[in-house]
């Protein structure tokens, strides 16, 4: 992801900077969402691995990127609570 971008974005509900996830957070969301235990803020299940994503400072929220553009849906965040093994 472009830096540039990266550094002007922040999570359309709390209003905080973003951050790329990192190997470790990233492979502990896939493998919730392997499990079938993640959903999104809407209710609906996440049932795609992610790529790449996008963690609010407090490290609560993650937004998916998709062929390198964020998706910062609020309906569609996922919320790290619901994942066992993530580091906060």
């Amino acid at each position: 992801m472009d830096r540039k971008l990266l550094d002007i974005l922040c999570c359309p509900t709390s209003k905080q900077p973003l951050a790329l996830l990192s190997g470790t957070e990233l492979a502990a969301i896939n493998r919730a969402i392997e499990a079938g235990g993640v959903r999104r803020t809407d209710g609906s299940p996440q049932s795609e691995a992610l790529a790449e994503g996008l963690v609010t400072r407090d490290r609560r929220t993650v937004y998916r990127v998709e062929d390198g553009i964020p998706v910062l849906l609020a309906d569609e965040a996922l919320d790290t609570t619901q994942v066992a093994d993530f580091l906060r």
